[in-house]
């Protein structure tokens, strides 16, 4: 049986949305044992789930360091029973430095791992597939050798989450020519033509990520989350144009009856709580940060997204890969 450990507190909802989307996953997969951790007062009628109790929550300015002293905190609680309890994953929608630090430092980086990278997919506009970037927000700087490490890590989570043979991967850049670039992307540029073990395709600009001409993105920790947010604010931007040009004319009105199938698969496809959670890929374990303001439903894929990268052994598969490197 699945063991998952959930920090029910970290969203800025609260236990409301987390409880939401932790019902949703239940009736979907009854048969995965849920440890969930936040006040128990707030949480009695989850009698499907053992119930851990905290009462102290990380707020969303606490800082990397601050987080390791709030032990009675429900992400540092959680953190440890995950560990303790052998858990096949471990989600929180709290602070992201905050979590992602404390992850690091109680679970532990898998041996080789420089830094680890928060990993999201962007689903590509032609076809059903995803566009793998890392890394959006574990870190704000980065050295070119940990781009480099970065892009063979998202091939190894291509391969393991989506089954691609030999990922398509690009450096996230200003320009698709070689010379184009930050100083260090520019580095890594150079680093990453040298590596044997990825199947390297150049750099790539932010307006073709969607298009599915990379399967791998990588970039420093500040622009993929630019480029995380941005994405996200123009879906819900684009959703919400397309509903007041449908809406402001009773012709546009018949119009959307016949445009709504294409709409709703547009607004769909692009958007942000279909995916939910991203990956903190690096550590010993499923660690997967959900969006901080997760709705019910956001938080239900994301924890989607972790079940699935447990079903995928994505762990064990990147280990592996690194054990292989190493002997190589």
């Amino acid at each position: 049986m699945k063991k998952i450990v959930v920090d029910m507190m970290g969203s800025d909802l609260g236990s409301v949305a987390t409880k939401e989307g932790v019902s949703l996953f239940h009736e979907k997969h009854p048969d995965v044992e849920l440890i969930l951790v936040g006040k128990e007062a707030e949480l009695k009628d989850m009698t499907f789930a053992k119930i851990v109790n905290a009462d102290d929550v990380v707020e969303m300015t606490c800082g990397a360091l601050e987080v390791i002293r709030r032990k009675g905190s429900s992400m540092v609680i959680a953190l440890n029973t995950a560990k303790e309890e052998n858990a096949d994953g471990i989600i929180s929608a709290g602070a992201t430095g905050a979590f992602l630090s404390a992850a690091t430092l109680i679970l532990k980086k898998i041996p080789g791992v420089q830094r680890p990278a928060l990993v999201t997919a962007f689903p590509q506009l032609e076809g059903n597939g995803y566009t793998t970037l890392l890394d959006v927000g574990a870190s704000n700087t980065n050295t070119p050798e940990e781009l480099a490490q970065f892009a063979f890590m998202g091939t190894c989570y291509s391969r393991a989450v989506y089954g691609i043979k030999e990922p398509r991967v690009c450096l996230l850049s200003n320009g698709s020519e070689e010379g184009k670039g930050s100083p260090v992307g520019k580095e890594a540029y150079q680093l990453l033509k040298e590596m044997k073990n990825i199947n390297f395709a150049g750099n790539i600009e932010g307006d073709k990520l969607l298009k599915g001409l990379a399967d791998v993105v990588v970039s420093d920790g500040y622009t993929g989350n630019v480029m995380l947010k941005t994405t996200e604010g123009t879906a819900k931007g684009m959703g919400k144009l397309l509903k007041q040009g449908f809406m402001s004319k009773l012709r546009c009105k018949i119009g959307y009856l016949f445009a709504k199938p294409a709409v709703k698969l547009l607004t769909s496809k692009l958007d942000p709580s279909n995916v939910g959670g991203a990956m903190l890929m690096g550590v010993n374990g499923v660690v997967v940060k959900a969006h901080g303001n997760s709705t019910g439903k956001s938080f239900h894929s994301a924890m989607e997204v972790l079940y699935h990268l447990i079903e995928g052994d994505v762990i064990t598969k990147i280990k592996d890969a690194f054990v292989e490197e190493k002997a190589e």
